[in-house]
C-alpha cells in the first residue's frame, strides 16, 4: 500500500489492482493561462474476485472519476491499472478489458438513449463485440438479460421513456450485463432512486454478483448503503485515499477523522442511542482541488492538525491487520 514503491509486483490474487492512479484537468484560468485540477492523486486499491470494494465520499472528491479512469473513459494521466494479471494501457488489453469490465452508470434517465429500444439498449454491447452469431440467438439472450433483472420481455420493444426510474435502471443493468463481463463499476446506481426501490436493485445486484461470480467497485455518497453491500469499503476526500478497511471494521472503528465525522451523520434506528450519539461537524469548506492545501488534503478542516499534517502528505499505513489509514496521528 505504500505509494512510494519503486517498480509495482501484481498479485494473482487480486483481480483488480489499481496502483498510484492519477487524473489531472487542464482548467483554463485566464488569458494563456492553464491549472491542473488534480481530481484523482495517487490513489491506490485492490478488488479480489467476487468481492465488492465500496468507495465513498462527499460529492466532487474524485469517485466517479475513479471508476471511470480505471474503465478508460478518461485515459489516466498516470499510475497502473492492472486486471487479472495484465496490465492495461495498449489496444490489445483494452479491447479485451471492455467486453470483461463494464459500468452501470448514476442517472439511469440520461444514460439511455431515447432513440432506441429496451431489446436495442441491451444488445449494443452483444453487436459490438459480436457476441451473438444469429438473430434469433440475440433475441433469446435479450430476453434472457430482461428476466435476470426481473424486467418483463414483453418490454422489449418499448421506449425508455416509458418506464420508471426503477425499470430504467434495471435495463441499464441488463446493458451491464449482456457481455457477460466478471467486472462492474456501479457509479452511484441508487441515488436517483426511491428508497424502497434502492432496497431492492441494491438486493439484485447482490443476487447476480452470487449467480454470475461478479466483481463490483460500488460507489456511493451513502455509507450505510455501501455497508450494506460492501465486503471492504474504501474512503476518499478530495482526490486522496484516507482510509480503507473491511466493511464491519471501517464502520464499528474508524481511524481517520474524516472517516469518524461521516459515521457520526449516519442515522441511528434507535431513538436513545441516537440522542446519545455526538455529530462531529466538519468546520470550513471543502478547498479548491485548482488550490491544494499543502501536505494532508484534510487538515485545514481537521481538529487533530499540526505542523506536521502541513509540511508532509501522509502515506497509507496498516494499523490493524487489512486497516490502513492516511494520518500522521493515529
Amino acid at each position: 500500500m505504500s505509494e512510494k514503491s519503486s517498480a509495482f509486483v501484481p498479485n494473482p490474487e487480486y483481480l483488480l489492482q489499481v496502483h498510484q492512479l492519477k487524473q489531472y484537468f487542464p482548467i483554463s484560468t485566464g488569458f494563456l493561462k492553464t491549472t491542473m485540477l488534480k481530481a484523482v492523486d495517487n490513489v491506490s486499491f485492490d478488488i479480489r474476485r467476487g468481492e465488492t470494494l465500496g468507495l465513498v465520499g462527499e460529492s466532487g472528491c474524485g469517485k466517479t472519476t475513479v471508476g471511470r479512469s480505471i474503465l478508460y473513459l478518461y485515459k489516466p494521466t498516470d499510475g497502473e491499472i492492472w486486471f487479472d494479471g495484465k496490465r492495461l494501457g495498449d489496444k490489445a488489453s483494452l479491447q479485451a478489458f471492455r467486453r470483461r469490465a463494464q459500468m452501470v452508470f448514476q442517472d439511469p434517465y440520461s444514460s439511455l438513449n431515447p432513440r432506441m429500444t429496451v431489446a436495442d439498449i441491451v444488445a449494443e454491447p452483444i453487436d459490438v463485440h459480436h457476441l451473438c452469431a444469429t438473430r434469433g440467438e440475440r433475441e433469446e439472450r435479450i430476453h434472457e438479460l430482461m428476466q435476470l433483472v426481473g424486467l418483463n420481455t414483453e418490454h422489449a420493444t418499448r421506449y425508455a421513456h416509458e418506464f420508471s426510474g426503477g425499470q430504467r435502471q434495471r435495463i441499464g443493468i441488463a446493458r451491464a450485463l449482456a457481455s457477460r463481463p466478471e467486472f462492474i463499476v456501479c457509479d452511484e446506481p441508487v441515488s436517483a432512486l426511491d428508497v424502497s426501490i434502492q432496497a431492492q436493485v441494491i438486493n439484485m445486484l447482490e443476487d447476480l454478483q452470487k449467480q454470475l461470480g461478479l466483481t463490483y467497485l460500488f460507489i456511493a455518497h451513502d455509507i450505510s448503503v455501501v455497508k450494506h453491500i460492501s465486503n471492504r469499503i474504501a474512503v476518499m476526500y478530495l482526490g486522496h485515499m484516507m482510509e480503507m478497511a473491511a466493511s464491519n471494521e471501517l464502520t464499528r472503528h474508524p481511524v481517520h477523522p474524516y472517516t469518524i465525522s461521516l459515521m457520526s451523520a449516519v442515522p441511528v434506528p434507535d431513538p436513545q442511542q441516537s440522542r446519545k450519539q455526538k455529530r462531529i461537524v466538519l468546520q470550513g469548506d471543502v478547498p479548491s482541488p485548482l488550490r491544494m492545501p499543502s501536505g494532508c488534503p484534510f487538515r485545514t478542516r481537521c481538529s487533530r492538525a499540526t505542523k506536521a499534517c502541513e509540511e508532509s502528505r501522509p502515506e497509507m499505513r496498516e494499523v490493524a491487520p487489512g486497516h490502513f489509514v492516511a494520518c500522521h496521528h493515529l
